[in-house]
């Protein structure tokens, strides 16, 4: 009788240091986030004034950051830089995944673990040696140089491909090679084989791909900071360092302003991929 009466006191006891531990860590996730919007709704705009509550709101710092500063263009830059890279990442990591995972051929497992090497030093190490080789290459061909997106996005995309591709060629592995045959047999090409069947079944990781590319290029700061130094090529996250470089405590509501507009577009491609991306982790957890 009492083992059976202590039964619902330690349901109860279970039960309630589980919510506790919950509100805890909702609190701890929330808070920042709370401080963040008050601090970009604060009229006064500056750190010592900022509180969770703050006791006046209203637009002025909005107002501010987007007529005062060139947000708008850093925005329109990050976003383009962010989009491309995704999208370019995406494709080529499909290829080379694919490549990877069909075909048989001399250097096939030295480069597969020649990808896995190389994506264990962070990209930075490289930062010397990627100046200067781009030093050289501003001098030859300036439109792919220093202050070009179109350098830099060469630089993302060579230190994106290499997990990318390993991300992928697991998924393509699952997929059955009679699929290919019976398309051959059918008479289709390599491209079609690719593009209108294997992609299609593939989409849940291109779709997570998708997204961590989209998020990285948007936060990324040290290697734009090196190739990004004409005011109007800077994206928001150089843009709005050098807004508080210098003043951290006078221009903190308007940054507290730029990072909720730059987190908009971050939550908008989350929305639109969620429904592949939870089949995908699903899916990735039972395969194999």
């Amino acid at each position: 009788m009492a083992t059976t009466a202590r039964r619902p006191a330690r349901r109860t006891l279970d039960r309630l240091w589980r919510h506790a531990l919950l509100l805890a860590m909702t609190a701890f996730a929330v808070f920042p986030i709370l401080f963040v919007v008050s601090a970009a709704l604060n009229p006064l705009g500056t750190l010592s004034s900022s509180q969770l509550l703050p006791a006046q709101a209203g637009p002025d710092n909005f107002e501010r950051l987007l007529t005062g500063t060139g947000y708008p263009r850093w925005y329109i830059n990050s976003l383009l830089l962010a989009v491309c890279n995704a999208a370019a990442t995406v494709l080529l990591s499909a290829l080379a995944a694919y490549a990877f995972s069909r075909f048989r051929f001399a250097g096939r497992r030295a480069g597969l673990y020649g990808l896995l090497i190389i994506q264990m030093f962070p990209q930075f190490l490289a930062i010397v040696a990627i100046y200067l080789m781009f030093s050289a290459v501003t001098d030859l061909r300036p439109e792919i140089g220093f202050d070009t997106h179109w350098g830099l996005l060469l630089v993302y995309l060579g230190g994106a491909l290499s997990i990318n591709t390993w991300l992928m060629k697991g998924f393509f592995d699952t997929v059955p090679a009679e699929l290919d045959e019976a398309a051959r047999v059918d008479g289709a090409s390599h491209a079609q084989l690719f593009f209108r069947i294997l992609l299609p079944l593939v989409a849940p990781v291109l779709a997570i791909v998708g997204l961590l590319v989209f998020i990285s290029t948007v936060n990324e700061f040290i290697m734009a900071s090196v190739f990004l130094r004409d005011g109007d090529s800077k994206t928001v996250a150089l843009g709005l360092y050098a807004m508080v470089a210098d003043q951290r405590d006078a221009n903190f509501g308007m940054f507290a302003a730029g990072t909720l507009l730059l987190a908009a577009p971050v939550l908008a491609v989350f929305w639109y991929l969620q429904r592949h991306i939870a089949e995908g982790l699903t899916s990735g957890a039972v395969k194999g």
